[in-house]
């Protein structure tokens, strides 16, 4: 039999089981069923991605254009309020509303800061940077942006800190003092931080006006390194919503960067339209570099750590629900603030430089000129209005197509907290009457109230607050081991990420 088998094997018989050798993929149908779905995945990557993206970009409009449309006018109307206090009477022991005091706080502080800003010399900045070396100047560009970073993570605090300084009640007058300290700290952080974006508006600018585009270039395949530090390493959805918050942050910031460059650039040409032309090839080489690298990173993140496309549809969800909820009643801060808080991305500073780029590039000069000037203004209010009301509009059906009604409309459990959900259903009696949607219409369409101190606010208290919980994956059964259940506690919603690891992708 063995010389037999031997004399069988030859060349032609090995060419011929090579050449009719089949596949018998059936018999793994799991193993390739499921790689289909990757690709399939990663090409719904690109659509979902932007989705969020677009929503994350009008949701930070929103709060960047309250700083100059309706944030002076609630500053006239508290400034109002004081000068005519004696009209009033002293019926109320507060001069003035906690909204209203952080408001004015916020008018000084752009006020401060914005002449402290004429004190910065764009043109002596700028041929500085330009005298650099195209290395140097890529060091310096990249530092900017981690230093961008870590101002973020801070400055909300400190901004946080004056608001609640500034609000708290107090016992006795001296206590009022404290407010000082705090709010020198905020106008020196915003100062230090429009300072900060200014000079990485000057260095793209230096890179949009060099011969060679060699700046350029190298400033753009910076954002292709960003795929090797972040792809390859291992992402949860909670993980995956900080970062997809941090690139909503950097796109916006990235457009406003590319606004004041062409505001200084056409200012040089004396406003030539067709030099607008020259720049419009390399601003569009910025924005799709930017856009390619997203989708790339996504995709191959949730590629490597089996997240579905569907999970930006959850991310977009928890967005809408934060501007949902700071339209109810127990809302107990402003949206512009919990923007901040989720994506990082903080307003002033990025005004204070529009604002001073604006009024160096653009001379107003006659009647006429001024009266385009209020037109533009009324402009920005009715597009800040009419960008609220779509959000709104929008961040409904989102909240209502994820089920998240019930964290908006049901009332707070006045029962013990460490009693079964169902014995509290029981217990617990609705406030009002009306249905699920009824409730989310009526509700969003009032304005906040200021809480009690006995008030607790609920936005985030009801059983349904593990909607957006990442899974572990081999969760099964609610009664396992100790260590299992002290695993699954270190777990957070969706609802409770905010800006905190938005300095590098760090994994719990």
């Amino acid at each position: 039999e063995r010389r037999r088998g031997r004399t069988e094997l030859s060349l032609l018989r090995f060419l011929s089981a090579e050449l009719t050798r089949g596949y018998f993929l059936e018999h793994n149908e799991a193993k390739y069923t499921e790689r289909r779905e990757r690709v399939y995945t990663c090409l719904r990557i690109p659509r979902e991605l932007e989705k969020l993206m677009v929503f994350g970009i009008f949701l930070c409009l929103d709060a960047f254009l309250y700083v100059f449309t309706l944030l002076p006018l609630r500053v006239f109307l508290a400034l109002f309020r004081l000068l005519t206090l004696p009209c009033y009477g002293l019926r109320d022991r507060r001069l003035l509303q906690p909204a209203q005091v952080c408001d004015i706080l916020k008018g000084v502080i752009l006020v401060i800061c914005y002449f402290m800003m004429h004190y910065v010399d764009y043109s002596m900045m700028y041929h500085l940077i330009r005298g650099q070396s195209v290395i140097k100047l890529y060091i310096i560009y990249n530092m900017l942006e981690v230093a961008d970073r870590l101002f973020s993570s801070f400055g909300q605090d400190i901004l946080d800190a004056l608001y609640w300084t500034a609000t708290e009640p107090k016992e006795r007058k001296r206590a009022h003092i404290g407010v000082i300290p705090h709010f020198f700290m905020a106008v020196l952080y915003v100062f230090l931080h429009a300072i900060l974006i200014m000079v990485q508006a000057t260095t793209l600018n230096v890179a949009f006006n060099s011969h060679n585009k060699s700046l350029l270039t190298i400033m753009m395949s910076n954002n292709f390194v960003e795929i090797k530090g972040s792809v390859f390493k291992k992402f949860e959805k909670n993980n995956l919503f900080q970062m997809s918050n941090s690139d909503i942050k950097e796109r916006f910031t990235n457009y406003v960067l590319l606004l004041i460059v062409c505001l200084r650039n056409m200012e040089q040409f004396s406003w030539n339209p067709d030099h607008l032309w020259v720049l419009f090839p390399d601003v569009c080489m910025v924005i799709a570099s930017e856009i390619a690298v997203d989708i790339v990173k996504h995709a191959f993140i949730t590629k490597f750590n089996d997240i579905t496309a569907d999970v930006y549809s959850e991310y977009r969800a928890s967005l809408a629900f934060d501007l949902v909820s700071s339209r109810q009643k127990n809302a107990y801060t402003d949206y512009s603030d919990s923007v901040a808080r989720r994506m990082g991305f903080i307003p002033l500073p990025l005004a204070v430089l529009l604002i001073r780029v604006v009024t160096s590039s653009i001379k107003v000069q006659g009647i006429l000129s001024y009266a385009c000037v209020i037109l533009f203004y009324f402009g920005l209010i009715s597009l800040k209005v009419l960008n609220s009301i779509v959000l709104l509009g929008k961040s409904c059906q989102y909240v209502k197509e994820a089920k998240m009604e019930e964290k908006l409309s049901n009332p707070p459990p006045t029962c013990t907290p460490g009693k079964p959900s169902s014995k509290s259903q029981n217990k617990c009696k609705p406030s009002q009457g009306l249905s699920t949607e009824e409730n989310l219409s009526a509700s969003v369409t009032n304005q906040p109230i200021h809480q009690k101190e006995n008030i607790i606010p609920l936005l985030v208290t009801s059983n349904s607050d593990q909607f957006l919980t990442t899974p572990d994956g081999d969760e099964k059964d609610i009664t396992q081991d100790n260590s299992e259940l002290k695993h699954r506690s270190s777990k957070k919603d969706l609802l409770e990420i905010d800006r905190f690891t938005i300095c590098g992708n760090r994994i719990d």
